[in-house]
């Protein structure tokens, strides 16, 4: 379990999270949702031990994590950033056995075991990648380079994953399969996953949980039914908004509403 406890960051005077609280539960997805500025990145990086703490704590099952080396932590948490720039010609496989080097004694590549090449085929195999697996990072579409980070992720066999809007700039398709993946590795190894997304509905389909921040503050924190109501979307990104059931997974549903619609036009 990944568990936050009140917890404030800061960048200089600005506090970036204010007095957060949230848990990551084997085999459930939190979506972290809220308006540009919200702290959510923040809120991840601290997650992860990449900021230091000005108040509050966090347990990795029940120790702080400070009490954990960075390469330990690397064993039980993973990150799939916003940005994944690869500077250098590297092949789909060999960004992917990057994911595991925590597990290495090793220090540069190279260093790969048996047991490392096999985790890393089955990671391949799991997000269709396998027959790429030779190309250039660089000579893939959005797509391909999105499952590609994500499959870096999953080689580290990380129980918690932490992933700063997997699905940006992916059309519907690409959106869906990337969190399809996310669902199955939570529903079949027991993992966690913490999803910062812009696209509410996504979330209200995917999301066992849901963290809604405004000015690093916790609006509400529960499930899509609880969290997903008109007025709290209203005051996080002041909009006016229909909230319903979606007619097949009966999900909520929010859909913006345009007043007057001349103006659209």
């Amino acid at each position: 379990m990944l568990e936050a406890q009140n917890i404030v960051a800061r960048y200089g005077s600005r506090t970036a999270v204010d007095s957060v609280s949230l848990t990551l539960s084997a085999g459930q997805i939190t979506a972290l949702i809220g308006p540009n500025g919200a702290g959510k990145s923040t809120l991840l990086r601290t997650l992860n031990g990449g900021m230091t703490l000005v108040a509050g704590v966090i347990l990795l099952n029940g120790k702080p994590l400070e009490a954990f080396a960075r390469r330990e932590i690397a064993k039980h948490i993973a990150v799939v950033a916003q940005e994944s720039d690869v500077r250098f010609p590297v092949t789909v496989l060999e960004f992917v056995l990057g994911g595991r080097y925590a597990w290495a004694g090793g220090t540069t590549w190279g260093w790969e075991s048996v047991q490392d090449v096999e985790s890393v085929s089955a990671v391949l195999r799991e997000t269709s990648l396998l027959e790429m697996r030779g190309r250039l990072m660089n000579e893939l579409s959005g797509g391909e380079r999105q499952r590609s980070v994500l499959a870096r992720a999953l080689a580290t066999e990380a129980t918690h994953l932490l992933l700063d809007e997997p699905t940006a700039n992916l059309d519907l398709s690409h959106q869906a399969t990337i969190l399809s993946l996310v669902r199955s590795r939570c529903n079949r190894r027991g993992v966690s996953a913490l999803v910062i997304t812009h696209d509410i509905n996504l979330a209200a389909e995917f999301a066992d949980n849901v963290l809604l921040l405004k000015d690093g503050r916790s609006l509400a924190y529960g499930p899509p039914q609880e969290v997903f109501r008109a007025e709290l979307i209203e005051q996080a990104f002041a909009i006016k908004v229909l909230v319903d059931q979606h007619p097949m997974s009966t999900v909520p549903r929010i859909t913006p509403v345009h007043e007057d619609r001349r103006s659209f036009r």
